[in-house]
């Protein structure tokens, strides 16, 4: 069974800088794997967020939060970007 989150979301760096923007999320349970992940589009790009890397933490509505390593990012336009990343622990959603 799949479970999903697309919402409002902020991104908290490892030295603490805080992003808000949208995430949308899913659960994948191949093989007996339990994970997940999905992607975060942050409402300002700075250059902190583009060299994030791992021990960044996602905190959704609700004080629900969970770790996250960004595996992937995309331009989408001049001034936005599409971080990919994927979840350890517990899915917060």
């Amino acid at each position: 069974m799949t479970t999903t989150y697309s919402g409002p979301a902020r991104l908290f760096l490892a030295d603490g800088a805080c992003v808000t923007g949208m995430a949308s999320l899913s659960t994948n349970q191949r093989g007996g794997l339990n994970g997940w992940g999905g992607t975060f589009r942050p409402d300002e790009v700075t250059e902190e967020l583009s060299n994030a890397g791992e021990g960044l933490q996602l905190e959704l509505p609700y004080d629900r939060s969970g770790t996250v390593a960004v595996t992937r990012v995309r331009k989408l336009l001049a001034t936005q970007v599409l971080m990919s990343f994927v979840g350890s622990g517990p899915p917060p959603f």
